[in-house]
């Protein structure tokens, strides 16, 4: 595992801050290199669900609410390059979205795998269809988990690696959807809800395998959402929403904030 640079950096700049109030101006100056972070992903990373969404980023629907953008304004690196977008998957994180990515990136952060496995299409499935329909759905959505996504993981994150050699890389997961006998008396049954939430399971399992082999840092959120998930009754997460359907299953802003944020914070 990679040691974080931001942690690094920052002790550095704290011990330079001391030397500089003994005459070491010149070497507090030197230490206070430029810190580069890029935030790579899905509509997780970009902050599908929190609303406030940038025009400037079309579909990809990015946001100040977002936690990659929280992060930096609090800790203000010297660049911020923001590409993650709304359903982007392996493949297009390696067309679209890598440019920013170079020798003297520090820290980056990266949620991509939901897609691929078909998280969209398993949602649809389990909610206009029967439950044995929707746990087929979701052994079909693991069976690619096991057989495919492992290798196109591997493509994005030798990628990074290869144009960002010096960065810490933080891959986070995703959350389990639902809390099991919940205030929720309508909708999916209790079985659809936990066959959804192993998936989720199982899913950041192989991102996390993944990670590790690459000497990457895996950020598990599901401690963090635990007890405000779908039918938690203080849920940070959209259930289905027919008005406007992309932000379903998605994290709210308190989600980004409260869920993300926090566990990207103590990963950087």
């Amino acid at each position: 595992m990679r040691l974080s640079r931001f942690a690094a950096l920052t002790s550095s700049v704290l011990l330079a801050a001391g030397a500089a109030l003994f005459g070491g101006a010149g070497q507090a100056a030197a230490a206070q290199a430029d810190f580069g972070y890029v935030a790579l992903g899905d509509s997780y990373s970009s902050g599908v669900g929190a609303g406030g969404y940038d025009s400037g980023s079309g579909d990809c629907k990015r946001t100040t609410r977002a936690y990659p953008a929280l992060w930096a304004a609090a800790h203000a690196p010297q660049t911020f390059a923001f590409t993650a977008c709304s359903g982007a998957r392996t493949n297009d994180v390696l067309a679209n979205q890598l440019a920013p990515l170079n020798t003297g990136t520090d820290l980056v952060s990266i949620t991509i795998g939901g897609n691929d496995a078909g998280f969209s299409d398993v949602m649809t499935t389990c909610v206009l269809q029967s439950e044995s329909t929707c746990i087929n759905r979701v052994n079909q959505a693991k069976a690619y988990v096991d057989s495919t996504l492992p290798g196109r993981l591997d493509q994005v994150y030798s990628a990074i690696d290869s144009r960002s050699p010096n960065a810490h890389v933080v891959v986070l997961g995703y959350p389990r959807f639902y809390k099991l006998n919940g205030t929720c008396t309508t909708g999916l049954s209790e079985g659809e809800r936990a066959a959804i939430n192993g998936a989720a399971d199982y899913l950041n399992a192989a991102i996390a395998k993944r990670a590790a082999d690459h000497g990457f840092t895996f950020a598990s959120v599901a401690g963090a959402f635990t007890g405000h998930e779908i039918c938690s009754g203080a849920a940070w997460l959209h259930s289905v929403n027919w008005l406007n359907i992309g932000e379903s299953y998605h994290p709210t802003a308190a989600g980004q904030s409260g869920g993300y944020l926090p566990v990207f914070t103590n990963a950087a």
